[in-house]
Order: C-alpha cells, then sequence, then structure tokens
C-alpha cells in the first residue's frame, strides 16, 4: 500500500513543479511586458544617454566660459572690448558710429 503511494506521488510532484515553473515563466513574462519592465529599462537608458550628452555639452560651455574669464583677468585690452561691445561704453570724448543694413521694403 506504501509503494502505490510513492509511485503516486512522484508524478503528482512532478506535475506541481511544472505548474510552478510555468506561473513563474508566466509571471516573468507579463512583469517584463508590462509598463516597469523591458519598456521602461529602455526608456531609462534612453534618458540616461540624453542627459550624458547634454552633461558632455554643459562641460564644453563650462571650459569654454573659464577660458574667456581668463582671457579677460590676463589682458586688459580683452576686459575694454568686452566693455564695449557688451556694456555699450565708450571713452569720454570719442564718437561711435552705428552701421547696420538698410530696411528691406
Amino acid at each position: 500500500m506504501f509503494q502505490a503511494y510513492s509511485r503516486m506521488k512522484a508524478p503528482l510532484a512532478r506535475f506541481a513543479c511544472v505548474i510552478v515553473f510555468l506561473m513563474a515563466v508566466g509571471y516573468a513574462f507579463f512583469t517584463l511586458r508590462g509598463p516597469k519592465g523591458i519598456p521602461a529599462l529602455l526608456e531609462k537608458q534612453r534618458q540616461i544617454q540624453e542627459i550624458e550628452k547634454r552633461n558632455a555639452g554643459l562641460a564644453r560651455e563650462n571650459e569654454r566660459k573659464r577660458e574667456h574669464i581668463k582671457r579677460l583677468s590676463d589682458d586688459p585690452a580683452e576686459q575694454e572690448l568686452e566693455i564695449r561691445q557688451r556694456l555699450k561704453l565708450a571713452h569720454p570724448g570719442e564718437k561711435i558710429y552705428i552701421v547696420g543694413e538698410r530696411e528691406k521694403k
């Protein structure tokens, strides 16, 4: 009687293992396809690449501005040119002529 019980128990255990395995595969499949699965991972990777590109551009811009500030601090002629261009200032007694393009009609 006990032999029949153990023979019957082996196929039932295999069947239970197969069911558990199929449930795990199904869960993994639907989890990976869902909104927090592989599509979300790909979107995050795309965002990371975009932010890295933006950071690299900002780093280049920072370096360019540092160099510009260094040139301004080292060269008085560069400072004067910057003041004339940005602040539109001139020395006393200087005449400034503004030349622009004519308006097209």
